[in-house]
């Protein structure tokens, strides 16, 4: 059976960026966001957003406008529990079939950034997880996303901190430097390639 490792942190952590490392090493990853992202497309999930969320939720070329959503769900956690039950489930039966297709590799990746929120990490071996100082996270994300402190300090509030998510996980790497991210993820994997 391929074991399963977890890979999470809080917005800004760089997780992102340790997962297209680890990818780089030859190690399968599952990039659980990206992946939420295509199955929001499908027909199905789409039907089930209208369903919950009404059609105000869709585009010009009806599909779902995810920036109009996520205003809606983030600062309502029952609305953002409704959107959880609808797009998790399928993420978690996205995932499973593809680590059937990797029968080969010692272990597999899934970078999920609510990993513990949603209970993923009960199907993982172990779990490393990504953490940087508060500052440097809410710089990367307003850089990134173009936006304001106050809205990825609200996005943080929907997660879990980095105290909480450290309990829970067997590695941690902490990303300040580049150079030191990628030799601590190197001890990490050695670690889990010798297992």
């Amino acid at each position: 059976m391929t074991k399963i490792i977890g890979l999470t942190g809080g917005i800004g952590s760089g997780k992102t960026m340790v997962a297209k490392y680890i990818e780089s090493q030859g190690i399968p990853v599952y990039i659980a966001d990206e992946e939420a992202k295509k199955l929001m497309e499908s027909q199905e999930v789409i039907a089930e957003i209208i369903q919950t969320f009404g059609s105000e939720v869709l585009t010009s070329d009806n599909q779902i406008d995810r920036k109009l959503l996520a205003q809606w769900v983030f600062n309502q956690p029952e609305q953002l529990s409704k959107l959880n039950h609808i797009i998790h489930p399928k993420v978690k039966q996205h995932f499973n079939h593809w680590v059937l297709s990797h029968p080969e590799a010692p272990f597999v990746v899934k970078e999920a950034a609510i990993l513990f929120e949603t209970g993923a990490d009960q199907d993982c071996d172990s779990v490393i997880t990504v953490t940087a100082p508060l500052e440097t996270r809410i710089q990367r994300v307003m850089e990134r996303d173009q936006t304001n402190r106050e809205s990825v300090i609200q996005r943080m509030k929907n997660q879990w901190t980095d105290e909480q998510r450290l309990a829970k996980s067997k590695y941690h790497i902490r990303n300040i430097s580049v150079k030191e991210t990628q030799n601590k993820t190197n001890e990490i994997l050695n670690l889990l390639k010798n297992q």
